[in-house]
């Protein structure tokens, strides 16, 4: 967070979030990264090992990490579909307007997520996937407390959650309110806002729960005897 309040990476303020979103995320893996180093035992001493190898699917909590697989396709289907379908707004920007032409005639409705927003959120989403995915396997490799990877774990996928989640409520939230503005809003329009409703409200509360699981791992880690 003080990262983004330092750098302003856009001048444009809703331009300027799209980039805050995964630079939260990777700044977020890279303080697991940290707490997973520092943690590491020193040299020195007697210690054992178990003999089953350790899978990364055996520490990722798989029931957030598919809502969250699924929440990344459609994010990037929407982006797709709203880059697609952008037009130029009225100052001549590629990308930025959905041109809508009714009985009435043409009208120019934005903010609308098409190019010029699409590419940071695109470009966040992978880099935070291949930086999540590459520190999972590395808390899985190195040795350590058993719960505490799982922890490392956990709050990395939670990280990656939140440049998911909160980009695709961005997202969802803006084309949501354009469709709505339409003035001559037909039969497809209103079977798409519904599924626009729902992915706004379910990214919310994945976006909600994963900050929590990136501040608190270690509540979501079920006492082992």
């Amino acid at each position: 967070m003080a990262v983004n309040v330092l750098v302003s990476f856009s001048p444009e303020p809703d331009v300027d979030l799209l980039y805050g979103f995964p630079v939260f995320g990777l700044c977020a893996m890279a303080g697991v990264l940290a707490a997973d180093v520092i943690a590491r035992p020193g040299p020195g001493g007697l210690r054992a090992a178990d003999v089953t190898p350790r899978l990364a699917r055996d520490y990722v909590p798989r029931s957030l990490a598919v809502v969250l697989a699924v929440q990344a396709v459609v994010l990037s289907a929407l982006l797709v579909v709203a880059t697609v379908m952008a037009s130029s707004d009225a100052g001549g920007r590629a990308g930025r307007a959905l041109s809508v032409t009714c009985p009435a005639g043409t009208h120019l409705l934005s903010p609308w997520p098409g190019s010029y927003y699409a590419w940071p959120a695109l470009g966040g989403l992978a880099l935070g996937t291949v930086a999540c995915v590459l520190l999972v396997r590395r808390v899985t490799a190195h040795s350590g407390d058993d719960d505490q990877r799982r922890i490392n774990a956990r709050a990395a996928v939670g990280a990656w959650g939140v440049l998911v989640s909160a980009p695709l409520f961005a997202v969802s939230t803006t084309m949501g309110l354009v469709v709505l503005t339409v003035p001559c809003r037909g039969t497809m329009a209103d079977m798409t806002l519904p599924g626009l409703v729902v992915a706004a409200v379910a990214s919310a509360v994945s976006a909600g729960h994963c900050l929590s699981v990136v501040l608190m791992p270690q509540a979501y880690i079920k006492a082992r005897p």
